[in-house]
């Protein structure tokens, strides 16, 4: 048995549960992994509170989290791109094949395939690498999906949460943006322009109709798209992660995880360009999953929300 937090009905933070679960195995072509540390993202609490896969989703009892960091301490059968004792991280759920986990990563032990992961970046902390898969993903996957061109300008919604201080990067040092303006609220201004955006709005005092700039593609990553797309060029793409469906104009993605899309970052991260942001209050102890996700729910947090696990 191994200690995990889950939940047996869908339901506010109150449904979730500390205990034991099976110890998941390895089956073919995947890896059992020891969890070091994880992320919360928003699709774990609107998975568990709202049931927003509900049709599609495991059965109970039900481990949340996608995000992980750890070491190898089983491979399946047909496994060749990891052994025992190798460092990994990545995301484990891959929604886009509708038929999510049981076992997430909120929990000691846990299994994921083998494509889903990628070698842990030397230069970072289990806390750290288990920060980025999710939020990564989904900002270059977002890039990738409007062709994004070096030289265009990027005008991104929510610069201080996980995926747009990640897109904030991606944006300066991977794709070369000409120009990257992004908001916030007035506490956080300073953060997000130290992420590298050229120019930041605070959202509190300035509307988006008030924005005199239009922008090659706007990335919404808060569910605004019916408002911000008013700063899109004509001929501009816009993508909202947040919203079902989005404004016209606008095309969601649904992040597919994948361990060679976080191979290709590989090099900027181990360079330094690409960060981690973590939220100040992290990490959480494993014991304090419960605080963590009031903290994640409240909407004010400052980058990725990080739960260190039992050693």
């Amino acid at each position: 048995m191994v200690k995990a937090w889950f939940y047996k009905e869908y339901g506010s933070v109150d449904v979730l549960q500390f205990g034991e679960i099976p110890t998941p195995s390895a089956g073919p072509g995947q890896v059992l992994v020891k969890v070091r540390a994880a992320a919360l993202n928003p699709v774990d609490f609107k998975i568990r509170q709202y049931g927003v896969l509900r049709s599609a989703d495991a059965p109970f009892p039900v481990v949340p989290g996608c995000d992980l960091a750890g070491v190898v301490v089983e491979v399946g059968d047909g496994v060749s791109k990891f052994k025992k004792g190798d460092e990994v991280y990545g995301d484990i759920q891959d929604f886009t094949a509708g038929n999510p986990k049981q076992v997430g990563t909120l929990a000691e032990f846990t299994v994921a395939e083998e494509h889903l992961l990628a070698l842990k970046p030397t230069n970072l902390s289990f806390e750290e690498a288990a920060s980025l898969p999710l939020a990564l993903l989904t900002a270059l996957q977002s890039f990738d999906t409007v062709g994004f061109q070096k030289g265009q300008s990027v005008f991104i919604v929510g610069g201080a949460g996980g995926v747009g201080s990640l897109a904030i990067q991606l944006a300066k040092h991977v794709f070369e943006a000409s120009r990257i303006v992004s908001t916030c609220s007035t506490g956080k201004v300073e953060f997000v322009k130290n992420l590298g955006a050229d120019l930041v709005v605070d959202y509190t005092k300035q509307s988006y109709e008030q924005v005199d700039e239009k922008f090659d593609f706007v990335f919404d990553t808060i569910g605004e798209s019916f408002n911000s797309h008013v700063v899109v060029k004509e001929e501009g793409k816009i993508v909202d992660i947040a919203s079902f469906p989005p404004h016209q104009k606008a095309v969601n993605v649904l992040v597919k995880p994948q361990g060679s899309n976080l191979e290709r970052l590989g090099k900027y991260i181990e360079s330094g360009k690409l960060k981690p942001v973590i939220d100040p209050k992290s990490p959480y102890a494993f014991s304090d999953v419960v605080e963590a996700f009031k903290h994640q729910e409240s909407e004010r947090a400052r980058g990725k929300i990080v739960i260190s696990h039992i050693e």
